[in-house]
């Protein structure tokens, strides 16, 4: 009896672990006869591993989308549809260029005021000793008292004048401007009213 029981006990034992491995291994199958249909080449099968029992799982590739490409112009002649170039639209005509203004016409001595000419105040002028005011005309000859700096008048540009030739000198005679020769005194231009 004694021995009843610890052969017992020991097949408790042992049993489990036997029941174990036989599961985790799954049962044993004589080796594979040549010639199977079900087996190529008659060698041993390879079984996927079974759910549950602690491989890793493989999983099957996802399919990838196709990526999509972009229309190629088919050559003429070849079927299907081609890709047309797009059609242009109407053409509209431009609008005509602005004309440029035209350039004003040189200012010469001898034609009066300028046209962008504009008077300007200044104090008054006192005339010489025995002179008053005289109405000079051109082609009249300026005595030469008048060719010294108090007459001379530098700042024409403030009236919209343009800069006397070479050998030429504006001169303020009281309110009016004298354009001159100055080797000559001749008198080629005269602006009235220039100063007020």
């Amino acid at each position: 009896m004694k021995r009843f029981l610890l052969v017992a006990a020991g097949m408790s034992l042992i049993v489990p672990d036997i029941a174990l491995a036989y599961g985790q291994a799954g049962p044993q199958r004589p080796p594979d006869r040549p010639g199977r249909p079900d087996r190529p080449g008659g060698g041993p099968a390879i079984q996927p591993p079974r759910p549950g029992t602690g491989g890793p799982a493989i999983q099957p590739p996802k399919p990838q989308p196709p990526k999509p490409q972009p229309p190629r112009p088919r050559p003429p002649g070849t079927g299907g549809p081609a890709i047309q170039p797009p059609k242009p639209g109407p053409v509209r005509p431009k609008p005509p260029l602005p004309r440029p203004p035209k350039p004003p016409k040189p200012w010469r001595p001898g034609a009066g005021k300028p046209p962008n000419f504009r008077p300007i105040h200044r104090p008054g002028w006192s005339y010489p000793t025995g002179w008053a005011y005289r109405r000079w005309a051109i082609g009249l000859f300026l005595p030469r008292l008048f060719f010294a700096t108090p007459y001379y008048y530098d700042s024409w540009w403030e009236m919209g004048l343009a800069p006397p030739a070479a050998g030429y000198r504006w001169v303020r005679y009281g309110p009016d401007l004298l354009l001159v020769q100055i080797r000559t005194r001749r008198i080629v231009d005269v602006i009235y009213g220039a100063f007020y």
